[in-house]
């Protein structure tokens, strides 16, 4: 495992929902993503995938409407959000892509790891992710929070937000 892997926090009934073997589907070269996108209808490329990277550095997608906890199995992940692709000439290419998930509230560290798994799936990529999510949790009320325009500020009770990325307490 490179990087940090992150647990999931998300609600326990999701979690509860998740059938072991239903998870996305793996992405481990440039040949499997050809065979899963062509299986993609114009509708489907119309918005994005939710896309989660295992402890095993690789790719995993499933429809966007799927929870990240089902596309991991209910894993430890090295990065999950959403992603959206787009035909560059003779290849497809990443043009949206994001940590957004608030299952495993990744931090925007995991970067690195995504990047791997998209580079082993051939796909070209952007230098970062195109929207960054900041995630915190409140050290006052416990709740998760999404941090927005640099305001480290709690949504639920007004409490300060860390710095640092402190979602998963035991990670």
């Amino acid at each position: 495992m490179k990087g940090q892997g992150y647990r999931y926090v998300g609600p326990a009934e999701l979690r509860a929902g998740v059938r072991p073997g239903g998870g996305g589907c793996r992405i481990d070269s440039a040949h499997a993503f050809s065979r899963w996108i062509a299986g993609r209808s114009a509708a489907d490329l119309a918005e994005p995938f939710t896309f989660v990277v295992g402890t095993d550095g690789v790719l995993r997608l499933a429809p966007r409407r799927s929870e990240h906890v089902a596309c991991a199995d209910g894993a430890v992940v090295l990065g999950a959000g959403e992603i959206g692709f787009v035909r560059d000439g003779d290849r497809w290419a990443v043009d949206d892509i994001s940590n957004q998930s608030t299952g495993y509230c990744p931090d925007v560290t995991s970067w690195p790891a995504v990047a791997r798994a998209l580079d082993r799936a051939g796909l070209a990529r952007p230098a970062g992710f195109t929207h960054e999510v900041v995630f915190r949790r409140c050290p006052g009320c416990k709740e998760h929070n999404i941090v927005r325009e640099n305001d480290f500020v709690c949504v639920f009770c007004g409490g300060d937000l860390p710095p640092t990325w402190n979602v998963d307490p035991a990670a």
